[in-house]
């Protein structure tokens, strides 16, 4: 009798505690998330919140890591924007962006009509382009789906004036103010901005 007894009570201790437990702590439902900064959504992950890229104006952690990360740099104009749906076994929604490639330093050749592929999410986070603008881009390696973003986020990104010079902002102008060829300017001549980085790749 004491057996059985013992047995129930342990029975209503362990619901009693179950039901206390999923009160203070209720799941969240799943969502979609960046697999990296430049990858594609996975299904069945919290949302991660992912650091900025170390780009500071010291060190190796300046203008060299900086180039060293992308695996496409040039500066070109936007001829078209396209979105694609995700396809069937696909997570994945993608814009597609094709660049006439005016000035090529890594990865792309000059002259070349270029289309590469980012997930929406970004677009819809502020990586947007419009037809007909002209842009400087450090972009990361392709990922296995075939997707690339900006290096560091908006950090790898930059205007182009009429006469073809690199136009930074304040934050670009801060954190590669240290670099020899580029001194801190807020305009600088295409081929001295492709100085700067091809000589920033050398370094160690």
């Amino acid at each position: 009798m004491i057996g059985r007894w013992a047995w129930f009570l342990l029975v209503l201790s362990f619901l009693a505690n179950s039901a206390l437990a999923q009160s203070v702590a209720p799941r969240e439902p799943l969502r979609l998330v960046p697999e990296k900064e430049v990858g594609a959504p996975r299904l069945g992950q919290p949302v991660r919140h992912f650091p900025r890229f170390p780009v500071t104006g010291t060190g190796t952690r300046g203008l060299p890591a900086f180039s060293r990360a992308a695996g496409m740099i040039f500066s070109g104009t936007v001829i078209r924007v396209e979105q694609r749906p995700a396809r069937p076994g696909e997570t994945v929604a993608m814009v597609m962006v094709t660049f006439h490639v005016e000035n090529a330093i890594r990865g792309v050749t000059q002259g070349e009509d270029l289309t590469i592929s980012q997930w929406l999410g970004l677009w819809s986070s502020g990586q947007q382009y419009r037809r007909g603008e002209r842009v400087m881009l450090f972009l990361y390696p392709t990922s296995k789906l075939g997707l690339t973003s900006w290096v560091g986020g908006r950090m790898g990104r930059f205007a182009m004036d009429a006469r073809g010079q690199v136009l930074l902002d304040a934050e670009q102008v801060s954190a590669f103010q240290t670099d020899p060829v580029l001194g801190g300017r807020s305009r600088v001549l295409f081929s001295d901005f492709a100085l700067a980085v091809r000589r920033a790749s050398e370094e160690d």
